[in-house]
């Protein structure tokens, strides 16, 4: 990473612990602006668990206990008496598997805006054809917005999810093994959009999917128990690791 790269978010010695069990150990990161960052290593590693640090999605579970800090525009948002739903808004989260609302295309999309308040109509078609175009889906539903979002294929519906997620326009955008459920042409479609709103906001990927994070990511952090182990834009990391647990890894000699 050069020097005049902007960072969306950076990591300080953060740890977790779910009880007595400790998920996380130290991690330092950064993570820059505009980029796709994938997060790889085995099951039970540690990603999720991290990716959820950056929206406090762990602060649901009961005995969770974190330290250090996540900076977002130099603030620590993991001070309490943070704003957790306006977190939210500016880091955003799509989940595994395609988790439409039992509503309509257009009610999906305008979901959030709605919440913050928004009423007007203008700004909320312009809001939803917006979301679409950006994901890709527009002209496959342009004619049929009020149809129930349930209906549609599940490459369709993880798009709208995408869509829903960056309507209240983010600045981070979660993913969390994305196309895991889907078939290889809806996650080809999925791959394509992510290289795409790179250019408008900072993707954070976790896939079990090495091709995958070869493919669409800059940079690649790979983490083992708990700890990061290497963390390097994504052509050095996966042609030239410096640690040879990470050469291990993606050779598959383990994990």
């Amino acid at each position: 990473m050069t020097a005049e790269t902007e960072n969306a978010l950076t990591i300080n010695n953060l740890s977790l612990w779910y009880g007595d069990k400790q998920a996380l150990d130290s991690i330092s990161l950064a993570i820059p602006k505009n980029r796709i960052t994938a997060l790889i290593g085995p099951s039970g590693c540690g990603k999720s668990t991290l990716l959820r640090c950056f929206n406090r999605m762990n602060d649901v579970i009961d005995r969770c206990r974190i330290e250090g800090e996540i900076l977002l525009d130099r603030r620590n948002i993991l001070e309490d008496g943070g704003d957790l739903s306006a977190l939210r808004r500016r880091v955003g989260m799509v989940f595994q598997r395609p988790n439409p609302f039992p509503k309509s295309i257009y009610e999906n999309v305008v979901y959030g805006l709605r919440l913050q308040g928004v009423r007007d109509r203008r700004i909320l078609n312009e809001a939803v054809e917006r979301a679409l175009r950006a994901a890709a889906l527009w002209p496959e539903v342009k004619d049929s917005l009020r149809q129930n979002a349930l209906t549609l294929s599940s490459g369709q519906q993880q798009r709208l999810v995408i869509a829903r997620a960056i309507a209240i326009e983010p600045e981070v955008l979660l993913l969390d093994e994305p196309t895991s459920a889907l078939d290889p042409i809806s996650t080809l479609v999925i791959e394509e959009l992510m290289t795409t709103l790179k250019q408008h906001f900072t993707l954070i990927l976790v896939t079990h999917n090495m091709q995958q994070a070869a493919r669409v990511s800059d940079y690649t952090a790979f983490i083992h128990q708990g700890k990061i182990v290497e963390f390097a834009d994504t052509d050095t990391l996966f042609t030239t690791p410096k640690q040879r647990r990470t050469e291990d890894y993606i050779t598959g000699r383990f994990g």
